[in-house]
């Protein structure tokens, strides 16, 4: 086979309606439009706002401005003041042990480790984000931050 031989299966290629081309071809004269009225005429046709007269939806929603981005990640945030109150035995400290624990609600929950408090321990900390302050902290206390993935 070469290019020059491609073609599309047989059927899925159909021809577009030429209306308006005699009665013989079957949609002259009016072509598919019936006869006079709004939606017979060039432009006809009510807007899509319009709902035969009735106050449009749009118009009785309260009016609210800007959006909602889908896309925006809300992060659970976590103190270094609340992981020092913890002993975790030399454990990496992970999403899951802080919502065990329940600094944090859900493990699937991304979460931020910001600097507010002071840390001694040196200890792994495993997050999805962390506040230059708190990585500074946790890494002069001897200990290491973690990126995690956002899934």
């Amino acid at each position: 086979m070469k290019l020059h031989d491609l073609r599309p299966e047989k059927g899925a290629k159909k021809k577009r309606k030429r209306v308006g081309r005699g009665a013989g071809a079957g949609q002259g004269k009016t072509a598919g439009r019936g006869t006079k009225g709004q939606k017979a005429r060039s432009g006809g046709g009510k807007g899509i706002y319009f709902e035969g007269g009735q106050l449009p939806l749009a118009r009785r929603l309260p009016y609210k401005r800007g959006f909602t981005n889908i896309r925006k990640v809300y992060y659970k945030a976590v103190n270094l003041r609340s992981l020092a109150e913890f002993d975790f035995g030399g454990d990496a400290v992970t999403p899951e042990i802080m919502a065990a624990i329940g600094l944090i609600k859900k493990p699937t929950d991304p979460v931020v480790v910001l600097g507010e408090g002071e840390i001694d321990v040196a200890m792994t900390v495993k997050a999805h984000r962390f506040s230059t302050t708190a990585k500074e902290k946790i890494e002069a206390a001897g200990g290491t931050a973690e990126l995690l993935p956002l899934k």
